[in-house]
């Protein structure tokens, strides 16, 4: 966003404002490496559910929205059963989508399943990154299940995997997972995994290449089928838009499971 947003600048005739951080090194992985957790966020999954014959269908792209009142619905049922006292919009979100998307794949009982997320770690290091910091700042963590589990029981249960995953994005987690990528690669299975990144905090509503403020900002598209993008509603900006794709016949249930 500070690339893009001074690139609208500098289109409108105004010096360069802030200058990138362009010193990578600081995310260098330690000499030995040092893997402190066990980085579930990689392991491979068995697809018992041959999700890869879902696949062959026509795939479908669509985004919902979730507004206000929805957003706050999903936060009561995710803490009626007392599982809870209270939870944040993106965690009460990710539950639902995950859990949402489990039961349209239709997925096998006891098909493990995986949900990574996508965390911003820059201010999570010890110091920070620097600010401006230009270069990936994101590390993947991940809650795991099997299908049965999550979809038989309450909300508050994905809810609460939802957040020991992002409370686990620590300083020390973040440096292991940069020693462990460096030791063993990131090449993860995507089976039975769904991705979430949430781009609602993304400074698009500040880019101005002197046509005024953009109407809407996003992706074109979804680089992979296991993805699902949060994104700010283009006119009210507390409600949320979900982009996910899924093959033909199983959007047709993720959209009747949207109704809340």
């Amino acid at each position: 966003m500070d690339f893009i947003n001074q690139w609208g600048e500098i289109a409108r005739g105004f010096p360069l404002k802030v200058s990138p951080f362009l010193d990578r090194s600081i995310l260098r992985a330690r000499n030995p490496p040092q893997i402190e957790f066990p980085h579930t966020e990689f392991s491979e999954i068995e697809d018992i559910s041959n999700t890869s014959d879902l696949y062959t269908e026509e795939m479908v792209y669509e985004s919902f929205s979730f507004d206000l009142d929805k957003l706050e619905k999903l936060k009561m049922a995710a803490t009626k059963d007392g599982g809870l006292v209270k939870c944040s919009t993106f965690e009460a979100l990710s539950a639902f989508i995950w859990r949402s998307r489990t039961q349209a794949l239709k997925l096998h009982h006891d098909q493990k399943i995986k949900l990574l997320l996508v965390v911003d770690g820059r201010s999570r290091f010890d110091p920070p990154l620097p600010e401006h910091y230009f270069g990936n700042g994101v590390v993947f963590t991940s809650a795991h299940s099997t299908a049965g589990e999550l979809t038989e029981k309450p909300l508050s249960f994905a809810v609460q995997l939802v957040r020991e995953a992002i409370q686990r994005v620590t300083d020390r987690y973040m440096k292991s997972a940069i020693d462990y990528l460096q030791v063993n690669g990131g090449n993860a299975s995507m089976n039975a995994t769904l991705i979430i990144s949430s781009w609602t905090r993304l400074s698009f509503e500040t880019t101005d290449f002197g046509w005024g403020q953009p109407y809407l900002a996003g992706r074109t598209s979804l680089p992979g089928k296991e993805l699902a993008l949060f994104l700010s509603h283009p006119t009210d900006k507390k409600s949320i838009n979900v982009l996910i794709s899924f093959p033909t016949s199983s959007m047709k249930i993720f959209q009747k499971l949207m109704h809340i």
